[in-house]
C-alpha cells in the first residue's frame, strides 16, 4: 500500500510539474476557453453518456454471459452486481473490493465459483487491452523516436508468455479429482467451463474496449486536437496497456492514465492540459457516474435467501 501511495504522490507531482511549466495554456485559461466553445453543448454531452452507456452495457451482459452456467439472472441483476460491486472496489487496489462485492449477491457455496467467473471475467477484457495495446505499442515504437531501452520489458514479456503457456499446458494434464479441496475446484471449473460464453464474454470485451477507446478520441476531437483516428488509437491502445500493468486505487485512475497519457500524446505536441482534462472527463463519465447509481443498489442490497438441501 505504501508503494502504491507513494506511486500516486508520484503521479500528482508530474502531473503538476506538466501544468505549472505549461506556459502556453495555463489551466485557467484552458477552461474560461473550453466554457466558450461548444466543448459542453448538449449534444456532446449526451453523445458522450450514450458512449458510457454502452460501454456499461456490454460489460453487464458480459457478466450476466458468463455466470449464465452457474445461475440465470437477468439484465437487471447483473446490472445490480456490476454497478454495485463497482461502488465498493472504487477506494479499493486494483479494483480488489469487486470479488467480495459480487460474491455476496450469491449463497455461501456459489462464492468459490463466482470468485473464479470474476476472474475470468477480468482476464478476457485485460487480454483484449494487451492485444490492442501491444500492437499499437509497437506501431507507436517504431513511429516515435523514444530513446527507451525496450530489450529487458520485451525479454521479460517473452518469459512471462512461455510461463502462461508452459502453465496452460501442464494443467491440461493434471487430472483433478473430486476433493473438497477449494483449489481442486477452482481448478476444475476453469478446465470444465463451457467454450460457448467465454467466446461471447470475449467479444463483449472488445466491443466495450471499442466503445471507451472511440470516446477518448472523439474528446480529442471536441477540444480541438486535429488528428487522424489511426493515429490516435496507436497512441489510445498504448496508454490502456501501459495503465493496466500498474497498480492503482480506481478512485486515481484518471491520474495514472493522465500522467502516461501526457508523455505519450506529447510526441505529437499536444498540449498537457488538454490530455488531463480528456481523461478526468473519462474517470467522470465510465467511473464516478456509474458509480453514483451502484450506490443505489449498495444501499438497497439484500443478503441471497440460503439455499435449503434436499
Amino acid at each position: 500500500m505504501l508503494i502504491k501511495i507513494s506511486l500516486v504522490i508520484a503521479v500528482f507531482y508530474f502531473i503538476y510539474f506538466k501544468l505549472s511549466n505549461n506556459n502556453t495554456l495555463p489551466f485557467s485559461d484552458f477552461l474560461e476557453l473550453a466554457s466558450k466553445n461548444d466543448a459542453f453543448s448538449i449534444v456532446h454531452l449526451v453523445f458522450l453518456i450514450l458512449l458510457s452507456t454502452g460501454n456499461w452495457c456490454f460489460e453487464i451482459l458480459k457478466w450476466q454471459t458468463l455466470v449464465k452456467p452457474l445461475k440465470q439472472i437477468s439484465f437487471f441483476e447483473a446490472t445490480e452486481q456490476s454497478l454495485g460491486s463497482l461502488t465498493v472496489s472504487l477506494f479499493t487496489p486494483n479494483r480488489i473490493g469487486e470479488y467480495g462485492a459480487k460474491a455476496l449477491f450469491y449463497n455461501k457455496t456459489q462464492i468459490k465459483h463466482i470468485v473464479s467467473i470474476n476472474i475470468l471475467h477480468n482476464l478476457l477484457q485485460l487480454s483484449v487491452s494487451i492485444i490492442f495495446g501491444s500492437i499499437g505499442l509497437l506501431c507507436f515504437i517504431s513511429i516515435y523516436s523514444t530513446h527507451l531501452n525496450y530489450t529487458k520489458p520485451i525479454l521479460g514479456a517473452v518469459l512471462c508468455i512461455g510461463f502462461i503457456v508452459l502453465a496452460y499446458f501442464a494443467l491440461s494434464k493434471i487430472r483433478l479429482k473430486q476433493s473438497t479441496g477449494w483449489l481442486s475446484k477452482l481448478l476444475h471449473l476453469v478446465k470444465t467451463y463451457p467454450k460457448k460464453p467465454v467466446i461471447l464474454g470475449l467479444n463483449f470485451s472488445i466491443i466495450r474496449y471499442l466503445f471507451f477507446s472511440f470516446q477518448f478520441y472523439y474528446l480529442l476531437n471536441i477540444f480541438g486536437v486535429d488528428i487522424v483516428y489511426l493515429n490516435a488509437m496507436i497512441i489510445i491502445t498504448t496508454m490502456y496497456l501501459l495503465a493496466s500493468v500498474i497498480p492503482s486505487i480506481a478512485i486515481f485512475d484518471f491520474v495514472i492514465k493522465g500522467s502516461i497519457g501526457v508523455y505519450l500524446f506529447s510526441f505529437l505536441n499536444i498540449e498537457a492540459i488538454t490530455i488531463i482534462q480528456i481523461t478526468t472527463i473519462m474517470w467522470i463519465f465510465n467511473f464516478a457516474l456509474p458509480s453514483l447509481v451502484g450506490s443505489y443498489f449498495v444501499l438497497t442490497f439484500k443478503w441471497p435467501k440460503p439455499q435449503i438441501s434436499k
